[in-house]
């Protein structure tokens, strides 16, 4: 099953999610960790794979890292339309 696209992009967050990870100096591994704390199965691996858009984002991934960074849904999607061409 190939995984769908939408203007050649996996996931509209890859830029806002490193943003905000890089403000709060957290590395990738820690933000890893503090998602395995509230009991989302991550590797440090997809956090690199999402911030460089070769990864799609689960929900209850997006719940975790809207939770862990304490920023609000607006945020992590803010200026999205950018990636989509709207």
């Amino acid at each position: 099953m190939a995984v769908r696209k939408v203007n050649n992009n996996l996931n509209v967050i890859s830029n806002n999610l490193r943003e905000f990870r890089e403000k709060q100096n957290l590395s990738q591994a820690e933000l890893v960790a503090k998602l395995n704390l509230l009991g989302i199965p991550i590797h440090k691996n997809d956090i690199s794979l999402i911030e460089n858009n070769k990864r799609t984002v689960k929900d209850y991934e997006i719940w975790g890292i809207i939770r862990v960074l304490d920023i609000k849904f607006e945020e992590l999607f803010y200026d999205v339309e950018k990636k989509l061409d709207y």
